[in-house]
């Protein structure tokens, strides 16, 4: 019987997204909660709420109506909002477009509301008490927030998952981000980031490749336990531990919207890592990934990306196989 009081930390963005949609022939931006982050706290949410596995979202907040809405879905979503500060910024929008299924962002609003959490903000006694920390995405581009990951990365006590999350149209600086990736890397547990995640921040290099160049980087909690995941979108995803891999296919979906599609992976593997710890061999890592892909299929099978996260019991009924 798990603890009730079992849950992941996950530090990071929460803003609006306006979808480019169709409504009624006409061309509208339908706002929608969002933010990677975001996201993964609430697909964790929802496949642990049946079993008490529960998720802290902490970061900054502004300090607008829509940043009231935000607060509100997240406690509906059974999402912990303790460890957010409300700041004095206009909520960010994140103006999102299609290419087919696949998402394009850019992002609107100096200083960006998510930006604006510092080290003094962390609550450590929170993250010290969590099974799992998640840390990444673009807000780590905000020096304040990359100060309090590593704040909250310092923290001795839950497993370490990170996700570079990179959005091109952000990225001036590469190389800074690819030292970033390798400082939390060195001591994760789990580094999940896509394909074209590691095309961007290593050009010419396979997935094999830049995955083994960040296992190599450090053992993580255990030796033997620590992944690195590469999300391949519709073709599904690498899992590569000490020196083997195991290639994953996605499952046979109704895609009509990829957004959330790789933070529901990540939320899937975090979830694993709370309920059921580290994964002893290369096998239980692609029973995880596996499941994870799964959570993701359905996420794509309907628009927006928190809305989406299932439950447990919905993806069992979806993939009678994972039960």
């Amino acid at each position: 019987m798990m603890d009730a009081m079992t849950y992941a930390v996950v530090l990071g963005e929460a803003l609006v997204d306006l979808l480019d949609t169709d409504h009624g022939g006409e061309r509208v931006y339908r706002p929608a909660i969002g933010g990677a982050p975001l996201n993964v706290a609430v697909g964790i949410a929802r496949l642990g709420a049946a079993s008490g596995v529960r998720a802290e979202l902490i970061g900054s907040l502004g300090d607008d109506a829509l940043a009231g809405r935000i607060h509100d879905f997240l406690v509906e979503a059974g999402v912990g909002t303790g460890g957010l500060v409300r700041v004095n910024a206009a909520t960010t929008l994140a103006v999102t477009t299609f290419d087919g299924t696949e998402p394009s962002f850019r992002f609107y609003g100096q200083p960006p509301s998510y930006g604006l959490y510092g080290p003094a903000d962390v609550d450590r006694a929170m993250v010290s008490g969590a099974a799992a920390l998640y840390c990444g995405s673009i807000c780590l581009l905000c020096e304040p927030v990359l100060a309090a990951a590593r704040r909250a990365w310092a923290t001795s006590g839950p497993l370490r998952a990170f996700d570079p999350n990179v959005r091109p149209q952000l990225l001036t600086d590469p190389a800074g981000l690819r030292g970033v990736l390798e400082e939390f890397a060195a001591t994760a547990d789990l580094v999940k980031l896509s394909l074209a995640d590691a095309n961007l921040l290593y050009p010419g290099d396979s997935a094999s490749m830049v995955a083994q160049r960040l296992l190599k980087l450090g053992p993580g909690r255990d030796p033997f336990g620590k992944a690195v995941v590469v999300t391949l979108g519709a073709e599904g995803a690498m899992v590569f531990t000490g020196d083997q891999s195991a290639t994953v296919a996605a499952p046979r979906v109704r895609a009509v919207d990829a957004t959330g599609a790789g933070d529901a992976v990540m939320a899937a593997l975090i979830y694993g890592l709370v309920a059921d710890g580290v994964p002893a061999d290369l096998d239980g890592w692609r029973d995880r990934v596996i499941f994870a892909t799964q959570v993701a299929g359905m996420v794509c099978e309907a628009p927006g990306g928190a809305n989406a996260m299932p439950t447990l019991a919905e993806v069992h009924r979806r993939f009678p196989a994972t039960s």
